[in-house]
C-alpha cells in the first residue's frame, strides 16, 4: 500500500528514533509534522526533508500544546492519518536513590505524553472513522529489571493503554505498539545515575534506529482492513 500523502505526526522527532522515523516516512512521500521541544533541531530536519515536512515546537507533557500541534497539522495538511507517539525518556536508577524528579519526568513524558497525544488526534480520527495510532513501547513493557522500576512501570502503562484503545476503536482507528530492544539512541544516555549508566553502556549491543522506523513504515503500509498490533524489534543477541 502506498504511503504517499499520508499525514503523520511524530513526537520526539528532534533526534534518535523519532528523527529516523520522520526521515523514513518522508522518504515514503508522507506529509510529516515534527513535534518536539528543540526548535533548532526541528527546523534543520524540516529543511533537510523538504516541503512535505513541517514542525511545531511541542512539549508532550502540556495538553494544550499537543492540541495546538494537532490543530497546526490540520491547518497545514487538512487531516491526520497517523500519530506516532515516540517521545520518551529513560532516567533509570535504583529506587533507593529516591530520584523523585526523574520519576515524575518519566511519568509525565512516557505516560501523560502518550495520553495527550491520543487526546489531540482521537476526536478527529473517530469522526472520520479512519486513523492509526502507533505507540513506541519497549521490551520493558513486559519485562521488569532492577534499577528500571519506574521506566518499566511507564512502559507497562503504554502497553495497557494501547490494548484498551485498540478494543475501544475497533473498525475505526488502528492501534500499533512497537517494543524496541536496545537501540542506538540518546535514550541510553538519559540516566542520571552513574552506576546505571555505566551498566547500560556496557551491557547492550544495540541496533540502529532504522530498525524501528522500518517497523513503523511496515505497520502503516498495511491495507486498511489489516491491523498490525504489536511488533518486537530487538538485537539478535539480546536475551531479554
Amino acid at each position: 500500500m502506498s504511503l504517499k500523502d499520508k499525514v503523520v505526526i511524530v513526537t520526539g522527532a528532534s533526534s534518535g528514533i523519532g528523527e529516523t522515523i520522520a526521515k523514513e516516512l518522508a522518504d515514503a512521500n508522507c506529509k510529516v509534522m515534527l513535534a518536539a521541544r528543540r526548535e533548532e533541531r526541528l527546523k534543520s530536519l524540516a529543511q533537510e526533508l523538504g516541503d512535505g515536512v513541517t514542525y511545531h515546537v511541542t512539549d508532550v507533557t502540556d495538553a494544550k500544546q499537543m492540541q495546538d500541534m494537532a490543530q497546526a497539522t490540520l491547518d497545514r495538511f487538512g487531516k491526520i492519518d497517523v500519530l506516532v507517539n515516540n517521545a520518551g525518556v529513560m532516567p533509570v536508577s535504583p529506587l533507593i536513590a529516591l530520584k523523585l524528579d526523574d520519576w515524575d519526568k518519566a511519568i509525565d513524558i512516557n505516560i501523560r505524553g502518550v495520553l495527550y497525544g491520543i487526546a489531540a488526534v482521537l476526536p478527529h480520527m473517530n469522526e472520520r472513522e479512519s486513523g492509526h495510532i502507533i505507540n513506541i513501547g519497549s521490551i520493558a513493557s513486559f519485562h521488569t529489571m532492577s534499577n528500571f522500576a519506574v521506566y518499566c512501570g511507564t512502559k507497562f502503562a503504554v502497553k495497557a493503554i494501547s490494548e484498551s484503545l485498540r478494543k475501544e476503536m475497533l473498525g475505526k482507528v488502528r492501534v500499533t505498539i512497537i517494543y524496541p530492544g536496545a537501540v542506538d539512541s540518546e535514550l541510553i544516555q538519559s540516566s542520571n545515575d552513574e552506576q546505571t549508566s555505566n551498566r547500560l553502556e556496557s551491557s547492550f549491543n544495540t541496533i540502529p534506529p532504522t530498525a524501528i522506523s522500518q517497523a513503523v513504515r511496515y505497520a502503516i503500509a498495511q491495507p486498511n482492513e489489516v491491523s498490525v498490533n504489536e511488533i518486537v524489534v530487538r538485537p539478535s543477541s539480546q536475551e531479554l
